[in-house]
């Protein structure tokens, strides 16, 4: 059983990837226009960055549903447009504040909903706080890990920003707007490097776990 990664071709997803800090996690790595079944044969996880073009993921979409639907566990990061190509997913937008973090008085949104799940022993709520681009709504029994509440401003009634579905495929999918890839390899927003030093080991863990 391995842990895989996509690699989208940019700098960003190559720094990241393909850097010394997280390389080793990496049982595989695929370039994206490449994807083919046999490469996901013996994969356990899939982890889909963020950023990534949406229209290589749509043409992929059947590779990547049959992986989630063949007991896989596919974790699909931001920006991604995954609600034109992952089943189940919502995605509601709102305007994004990226400089809310230089103001030492800002607060927020985000909120930890599921603060006894597994992911949380593994990085802290305060790994998963830096910007955000819009909102999933989780289909039914799927469950909610982080949120934001509605805002009457934008006439949106919230959403989730990191939820865990168990019952959409046969797999798993853990589904997030966050874009931790994208800033790391950016050397931008110190918060997604903390996130990506905690999830990518629990992901590996993942991986080699009978009960994932």
């Amino acid at each position: 059983m391995s842990l895989a990664v996509l690699d989208g071709g940019t700098f960003y997803h190559h720094a990241a990837i393909q850097g010394a800090r997280y390389r080793d996690l990496f049982d595989r790595t695929i370039y994206m226009p490449e994807l083919t079944p046999a490469q996901l044969a013996d994969v356990r996880v899939l982890i889909v960055p963020d950023r990534i073009h949406p229209d290589l993921l749509r043409a992929s979409r059947q590779i990547l549903i049959d992986f989630a639907q063949s007991s896989g566990t596919l974790v699909v990061f931001g920006e991604n447009q995954a609600e034109t190509w992952l089943p189940g997913v919502s995605w509601t937008p709102r305007p994004t504040n990226f400089w809310w973090w230089l103001d030492k008085n800002a607060k927020p949104p985000h909120r930890l909903v599921a603060p006894d799940h597994e992911l949380f022993r593994a990085i802290s709520f305060a790994d998963t706080i830096w910007h955000f681009h819009g909102m999933l709504k989780p289909p039914p029994l799927a469950q909610t890990l982080i949120d934001v509440p509605p805002d009457p401003a934008n006439r949106d009634s919230g959403g989730a920003l990191l939820y865990d579905d168990r019952v959409t495929t046969a797999g798993r999918l853990i589904v997030s707007t966050l874009d931790p890839f994208y800033h790391h390899g950016s050397n931008f927003m110190p918060a997604t490097t903390k996130f990506l030093d905690g999830f990518l080991p629990w992901a590996k863990a993942m991986s080699r776990s009978p009960d994932a």
